[in-house]
C-alpha cells in the first residue's frame, strides 16, 4: 500500500477548522499529515500555499495554535510540522523538540535547514524520538544523494522537479528513483507538484506522494462552505489514495 501525505496550512481559515480538517483527512486516506507553519516567506511554496500562509498570519496566527491543534490532532493522525526554520528557531529547539515530543508529534520537514546544518540538531531529534525528514533533488549528485539518506528517517521527500510545490510540470522521475533507492531502504516520497491527474504517474516506483497544494487551493475557494472545502478535500484525498494504489 503506498502513503499519502497531505499539506495543510494550520489556522487557516482557524484552529478549530484546522483541527477538523485534519482529523477529516485522516479518516480519509490520508497516512501522514502534514502542519504547516505560516511564514512570511515560504521561498519553497507554491502561489496558492504561500496566499494561505499570508491569510493565516493576517488571521493572527500564533505558534500557540499549533501547539493546539496538535494536542487534538496527532494521537489520532501521524503528525508532522513543516515549516521554515526561522519558525522554530525562535520557540528555542531545546525546549520546543521536548514539547513536540509531549503532544506525540513524529517529525518536521524544514526546507530551509541544509543537511548540513541540520547535523547541528540530530542528537536533540533522535533523543527525543523526532524525525527530522531529508530531502533529495534532481540537482543533487550521486554522491550527495548517498550522504542525505544515509540516516534518513520515516521517509524521504524526493522533490520531483527543480521548482516550486503547486507546478505541473512533468518529468522522468524513474532514473533519479532509482539513484535514491540504490542508497536507502527508507521509503521514499514524492512531492512538488502531485495532484488528482498527476499522482499516479508520479508514484510510479515511489512509496508514496506528498500533496499540498491541491488541498489548499479547495480552502481557497470563497465559494465553498467551511463544510464544502472539508468534503471536497476528503473527496480529494480519497481519490488520490486510490489512484496511487491502483
Amino acid at each position: 500500500m503506498k502513503n499519502l501525505v497531505a499539506y495543510i496550512t494550520s489556522g487557516y481559515p482557524d484552529k478549530n477548522f484546522t483541527i477538523d480538517l485534519a482529523l477529516t483527512l485522516g479518516e480519509n486516506g490520508v497516512d501522514t499529515l502534514e502542519l504547516g507553519v505560516p511564514f512570511s516567506d515560504p521561498v519553497a511554496d507554491g502561489p496558492s500555499i504561500e496566499h494561505a500562509n499570508h491569510k493565516a498570519l493576517e488571521l493572527g496566527f500564533e505558534f500557540g495554535n499549533l501547539l493546539k491543534i496538535t494536542e487534538a490532532v496527532a494521537p489520532k493522525v501521524d503528525t508532522l510540522w513543516m515549516g521554515y526554520f526561522n519558525s522554530f528557531y525562535q520557540q528555542n529547539m531545546n525546549s520546543l523538540l521536548p514539547k513536540a515530543k509531549e503532544l506525540r508529534l513524529n517529525g518536521f520537514i524544514i526546507p530551509d535547514l541544509p543537511y548540513e546544518e541540520a547535523q547541528a540538531y540530530s542528537e536533540l531529534f533522535a533523543k527525543n524520538n523526532l524525525a527530522n525528514i531529508s530531502f533529495v533533488a534532481p540537482t543533487d549528485s550521486p554522491e550527495r544523494i548517498q550522504q542525505i539518506v544515509a540516516d534518513a528517517q520515516k521517509f524521504i521527500y524526493m522533490v520531483a522537479y527543480t521548482g516550486i510545490t503547486g507546478s505541473g510540470v512533468s518529468e522522468d522521475l524513474q532514473p533519479f528513483l532509482a539513484s535514491i533507492k540504490s542508497f536507502t531502504q527508507t521509503p521514499v516520497y514524492v512531492g512538488f507538484g502531485v495532484n488528482e491527474k498527476t499522482a499516479k504517474q508520479k508514484v510510479k516506483g515511489a512509496d508514496g506522494v506528498i500533496v499540498g497544494s491541491a488541498f489548499i487551493n479547495i480552502l481557497l475557494d470563497d465559494t465553498l462552505s467551511k463544510v464544502q472545502q472539508i468534503q471536497n478535500c476528503a473527496q480529494l484525498a480519497q481519490t488520490i489514495k486510490s489512484k496511487i494504489n491502483e
